[in-house]
């Protein structure tokens, strides 16, 4: 791991080569909730006794199990981001150092990126029984690894196939294997089959109780979105498709997932934290939806200074996602609006701190940017 002026993170086109500005745009929209847009909406949801900006406020705030709101969809779209993506990193590199140096750089970057995973969740600073093996960015690390790996050696067809075999089988699993004192079919939290392989095979830590949201069953369906963003991306690449095709199988893509994830819902929940095959079809919708949205905007109508502070994120998550462990935002924040000036706002302190908060990690981005200083993995 390195920071370079010449660097890419997994799955992710070097800075500084031909690449789709669309695709940086979506990936840094995607980050931007994460890096403070949400605190900045319940900010405003204070001083507006909710209305529409409460209504926003809520679709930021996960499911408690079943259903679907717009911060469940913020994990699967990178997932799927990365997926897309690897189609012009990975492609490349089949063309220009061969399959077999592909696979080396693949399998890499996939432990880097899992390792700092593991460094994400507190690394060796807990006791040995405290580390949490799977995480976000471990599953983004086994996501990336295992649907690059099959893009290398299979073609498309196959690899709808298999796309399809784990939405499927992890249906069946789920539907027919019985779990101790709960049956088959059961998917309650603590009762499905996903829950109870995490309490009997993942050692360590696991993020609630006895099992994970990102466990191990799990990850079977997750790397099915990532194929999802695979199939995206070979829809952007292709060169017989016109824009307007292009985004016009962007977005039948996007609604015959969603058509087909709503109508499976009815027999196999939409729920993130086992990652449901229904969950899949929809979260993958939605972002088929947003990459024609972005790239019609922005790569075939040339609106593009909008989006220039989230192509500043857009172009080191992992530098954001990771470094706000280090760079407390809020905490400089504070030593400028807190105190003294946040009693005098009342109300609005929280949105001002929120504001300030987003202002400095935004600035340290565009920073970076113009350094070109991008984290490598």
């Amino acid at each position: 791991m390195s920071s370079s002026r010449s660097s890419s993170t997994a799955g992710t086109p070097t800075p500084g080569s031909q690449r789709l500005l669309s695709l940086d745009a979506l990936r840094g929209f995607d980050m931007f909730w994460i890096v403070g847009a949400e605190e900045l909406v319940r900010g405003l949801e204070k001083v507006t006794s909710g209305g529409l900006l409460g209504l926003v406020a809520d679709q930021l705030r996960h499911k408690a199990w079943e259903g679907f709101h717009f911060e469940d969809l913020i994990f699967p779209l990178f997932v799927f981001i990365i997926g897309v993506s690897l189609v012009f990193s990975v492609g490349k590199s089949l063309q220009t150092a061969g399959r077999p140096a592909t696979v080396v750089r693949i399998l890499r970057r996939s432990a880097l990126l899992f390792l700092l995973g593991l460094l994400y969740y507190g690394g060796l600073s807990h006791p040995f029984e405290k580390i949490r093996l799977l995480g976000v960015l471990q599953r983004l690390s086994l996501c990336y690894l295992f649907a690059s790996l099959l893009f290398c050696f299979l073609k498309p067809r196959a690899l709808v196939a298999v796309c399809a075999g784990l939405l499927v089988g992890y249906w069946g699993l789920l539907s027919f294997v019985p779990v101790p004192g709960h049956g088959a079919g059961n998917f309650a939290e603590g009762a499905n089959l996903a829950n109870y392989v995490d309490k009997l095979y993942l050692p360590l830590h696991r993020y609630d109780g006895d099992h994970d949201p990102e466990g191990l069953l799990s990850t079977l369906p997750a790397i099915a979105s990532c194929l999802l963003g695979v199939f995206a991306g070979l829809i952007v690449k292709n060169p017989a498709f016109s824009d307007r095709r292009r985004v016009g199988t962007l977005l039948a893509c996007g609604a015959g997932c969603l058509a087909a994830g709503w109508l499976w819902h009815l027999n196999f929940p939409v729920i993130k934290k086992i990652w449901t095959s229904s969950f899949v079809l929809v979260a993958g919708g939605y972002s088929f939806l947003l990459l024609a949205a972005f790239y019609q905007v922005i790569d075939v109508w040339k609106f593009q200074k909008w989006a220039t502070p989230f192509v500043w994120i857009g172009v080191n998550p992992i530098m954001i996602y990771f470094g706000g462990k280090f760079i407390d935002f809020e905490g400089l924040a504070k030593l400028f609006v807190g105190g003294p000036v946040a009693a005098a706002c009342g109300p609005y302190a929280e949105l001002l701190l929120g504001l300030t908060s987003l202002f400095f990690g935004l600035w340290f981005l565009r920073f970076l940017h113009q350094r070109q200083i991008f984290l490598r993995v």
